[in-house]
């Protein structure tokens, strides 16, 4: 069985709004490409090095969207790798809604989520999961993925749509290795799904 990969770009507010760009997301949000600036190139190269092995894309319709506008187009040059990785691999799009899924590849889920993300799961060994902030807050609360990579950015908004605004379950997690911090201040956090809920105490050992 393959893993559901969530990769999440964040504020240290814990803001996943729109961080590629100001057209992302923009309803109600003036920080829109807020990571932009902070991007250095040990983050990219970690970045690639997370892509790494990737079989496929799950992606809201959105994400989808602003992707299938792009990536298509960028065949040559410095996006070259990630271009072609992306166009030649499928596409999953959630939504209950009709997009165009013209992009190579492109397939609809979202009539019954839960059993399609197995399948998915089932058939690709490394699925990745990236922007689409609605979609992941509804896999987080369904407990529909297997690792979380938190890259959280050393910036407070105040504002903005929240990583965990969607009803996130009670769950266990485990680091999967050390964090890394690039000179700019971005560190990731790998995160892995683990077995139970959280567990309460008393400082006094009772």
């Amino acid at each position: 069985m393959g893993a559901i990969e969530i990769e999440v770009f964040t504020t240290l507010d814990l803001v996943g709004q729109a961080p590629g760009g100001s057209d992302e997301d923009p309803v109600g949000f003036a920080y829109g490409g807020w990571q932009v600036p902070l991007l250095d190139e040990a983050t990219g190269e970690k970045i690639a090095a997370a892509y790494e092995g990737t079989d496929a894309l799950l992606l809201g319709r959105r994400t989808y969207e602003i992707f299938a506008a792009y990536w298509p187009y960028q065949e040559e040059g410095e996006d070259a790798e990630f271009a072609q990785l992306f166009n030649s691999i499928p596409k999953y799009v959630a939504s209950r809604g009709k997009p165009d899924l013209s992009w190579s590849g492109s397939k609809q889920i979202g009539a019954d989520l839960v059993n399609e993300v197995d399948d998915i799961r089932n058939r690709h060994e490394h699925v990745k999961v990236v922007g689409s902030l609605n979609l992941i807050q509804t896999l987080l609360a369904n407990r529909l993925f297997d690792r979380l990579d938190l890259w959280v950015h050393p910036i407070v908004l105040g504002s903005g749509k929240k990583v965990f605004d969607g009803g996130a379950v009670p769950a266990n997690l485990e680091l999967l290795e050390p964090p890394t911090a690039s000179p700019s201040g971005i560190v990731r956090l790998r995160y892995g799904l683990a077995e139970g809920v959280p567990s309460t105490g008393d400082f006094d050992g009772q």
